[in-house]
């Protein structure tokens, strides 16, 4: 336990320092949005990413917040337009390419495109200690493919803008490549995956494929993969790379064109997705992917975050 406390009390320190940050107003020189940028949310019908939509409508973006229950979704908009903030409800299945490519088609009759999008759609089965791959799948489609698809679906749609348009997407510490536990035990994947010079979009996708099939001879213990969520932690490890991979992709777009796209660890939050087990509140877990969504004209971009500071890959 004596370990453990300095960290405790360390992240502590931090979240009440983010939380006083939270207070501090934007001012207008760093203001860059207005209320007719556009904010997309996905699932943003509870937990993380409900209070993102709330804190993002709350600095005066229009919000268009997702979820794949419809009900759930309209529900959740309701609550934050009785707040006054300025938020619209439209169904997106990130699972769904129909789905996909009716809110894409919606957003652009609608709204004439999007501004920032956030991807927090995800999934996670297991709970504390519980490390079953029962759903690997189902979290590998939604946590990477899901971001994927909705991603490469609107970029298209993301207008133009001096400060850059940006892309946000909620990832985990658990799918670090370099941490110093639970990371792959294949050096040279690593390797390979960390290098900008090998890393592709055909590299993630061979990676989770390879994992999902060991999983389905069920020889995947022997795989070297992350001891700890394995499923979650290899998804969102696609997600981290995903976000790399795009920002250099996206990075030769000229001035007035830009796309910044960045992804954080919101820690373990007190959600459904936790068990209501997590030791930091959904308000401090959105902040970071609030902060990252509306940072001044700074091109920052292909980075990954925690507690509104840079963490390595």
């Amino acid at each position: 336990m004596g370990s453990k406390e300095p960290a405790k009390e360390k992240r502590e320190k931090r979240l009440q320092e983010i939380s006083l940050l939270r207070t501090i107003p934007y001012s207008d020189h760093q203001r860059w949005w207005s209320s007719e940028t556009v904010a997309v949310v996905t699932g943003g019908n509870r937990g993380i990413g409900f209070e993102i939509a709330r804190q993002l409508a709350d600095h005066g973006l229009s919000v268009i917040l997702t979820s794949r229950e419809s009900s759930a979704g309209l529900e959740a908009a309701n609550v934050l337009r009785e707040l006054g903030l300025s938020v619209d409800f439209h169904q997106l299945d990130v699972l769904d390419s129909l789905s996909i490519k009716t809110f894409a088609e919606w957003i652009q009759q609608t709204h004439g495109g999007l501004d920032v999008l956030v991807n927090n759609a995800g999934v996670n089965y297991n709970m504390g200690s519980d490390n079953s791959v029962e759903n690997a799948k189902n979290v590998v489609d939604t946590n990477y493919y899901g971001i994927k698809n909705v991603t490469e679906a609107l970029i298209p749609l993301m207008r133009p803008s001096a400060v850059g348009a940006r892309i946000v997407n909620v990832s985990s510490r658990l799918g670090r490549l370099n941490g110093k536990r639970n990371r792959l035990e294949d050096k040279d994947l690593r390797e390979q995956l960390a290098s900008m010079e090998t890393l592709s979009e055909e590299l993630i996708d061979r990676t989770v494929s390879t994992f999902l099939q060991q999983v389905e001879d069920d020889t995947y213990t022997s795989g070297g993969w992350p001891q700890v969520n394995t499923d979650y932690s290899v998804s969102k490890l696609a997600v981290n790379a995903y976000t790399r991979l795009m920002a250099k992709k996206l990075s030769d777009r000229p001035n007035g064109q830009k796309i910044y796209i960045n992804c954080y660890c919101p820690g373990w939050v007190k959600t459904a997705m936790t068990g209501w087990a997590g030791n930091v509140s959904a308000e401090d877990g959105a902040d970071t992917g609030v902060w990252l969504a509306l940072l001044p004209d700074q091109a920052i971009t292909g980075k990954f975050f925690a507690e509104r500071r840079e963490v390595n890959f």
